[in-house]
């Protein structure tokens, strides 16, 4: 252990930039990164605000931070396909690789995993940190830090794309316009959508979300989600909707969207048990899909940005020099509508 610089969470709405004694030997198949920029996610902030989420609490300090990217400073023995010097962004689960879970393909729903700033688990909102070098991904040349630390968001659009089974052509409704939202949309759009109808509440987020080709804002302030889910669609109802809002008010009418046949997935995570109209769902046969994070999705988030076809800068809000992560946080807990994703470089 090495007492390193680090945001810690002590406990439920009190951060420190302090010195904290976190790993930093590299062993076999580990390397060493300098972190350059860091995403402040959700839940980052849920951690600050409420001081757990759901059976995760933060019962002792924490290094938070997840969503990152950086350059290799040292690599360990059996590491081949990276090198110092290599920029990357890392996975931050890291499953147990022997597990019935993982040895299915579904690492992401090992319940053994160790995710990154999710008690007890330390982040990464720290100069260095030490990671499996099979969690690492080289970034091609023209995919900034910046855009390298929002692969890890952007993988769970795609994990949920995946989910829906999309074909050439589909309608998407995309409920809440946040970052995930917005990068479902992105991710539906790419897996071949023809157009992804996004709501929300906050219109500076739809106007984010409505500079992408083929993202149809709605405000629901003004207008009812179903009543132009029908007009778009000749009142046959989307072919996939999305929650991403995580409201327990949008599952009130969410099964008014799909068509028949179509499929309903659900990302937000709703704080409380919500309510089901089953009926609804069987007379119509919608599908019901279920994300939590991704399995497999980073490589395929780095192609698509790499390839050009995805641009993620837009969704950018701010970034913050370390220094001022705290300051950083607490606009975060404002929750700003014109704010999608704020982001911490680290010092060079």
């Amino acid at each position: 252990m090495t007492n390193v610089r680090a945001l810690v969470l002590e406990r439920q709405h009190e951060l420190k930039l302090r010195d904290i004694d976190l790993p930093q030997t590299v062993g076999p198949g580990e390397v060493r990164i300098k972190i350059h920029t860091v995403g402040i996610c959700g839940s980052d902030v849920h951690y600050y605000t409420h001081g757990r989420i759901g059976p995760f609490v933060v019962e002792a300090p924490m290094v938070l931070g997840h969503e990152a990217a950086g350059t290799v400073v040292e690599t360990g023995e059996g590491v081949d396909h990276l090198k110092v010097g290599d920029r990357v962004c890392m996975e931050p689960g890291i499953p147990d690789p022997n597990s019935r879970a993982s040895r299915l393909g579904l690492y992401n729903i090992d319940p053994a995993v160790r995710f990154w700033a999710t008690p007890p688990i330390h982040g990464v909102l720290t100069p260095y940190v030490v990671h499996p070098a099979n969690y690492t991904f080289k970034l091609p040349d023209n995919v900034s830090f910046a855009e390298g630390a929002m692969a890890e968001p952007f993988a769970v659009g795609l994990q949920a794309a995946a989910k829906a089974k999309i074909a050439p052509g589909d309608t998407a409704v995309v409920i809440g316009a946040g970052p995930i939202g917005t990068m479902v949309a992105i991710a539906a759009l790419a897996g071949g959508c023809a157009r992804a109808i996004v709501a929300d509440l906050a219109q500076p987020k739809l106007d984010i979300a409505g500079g992408y080709q083929g993202v149809i804002p709605v405000n629901i302030r003004d207008k009812s989600l179903a009543a132009e889910v029908k007009r778009l669609t000749d009142g046959w109802g989307a072919d996939v909707v999305f929650e991403c809002s995580g409201s327990s008010k949008a599952w009130e009418t969410l099964l008014d969207l799909p068509r028949p046949g179509g499929a309903a997935v659900v990302v937000g995570l709703p704080v409380a048990p919500v309510a089901l109209d089953i009926a609804t769902a069987s007379t119509k046969e919608v599908r019901i899909e279920t994300v939590f994070r991704y399995a497999h999705q980073y490589e395929r988030a780095i192609a698509l940005m790499g390839s050009g076809r995805v641009d993620l800068k837009p969704l950018i809000s701010a970034t913050f020099p370390f220094e001022d992560s705290i300051t950083a946080f607490d606009r975060a807990v404002e929750a700003r509508p014109a704010d999608v994703k704020l982001q911490i470089r680290l010092p060079d």
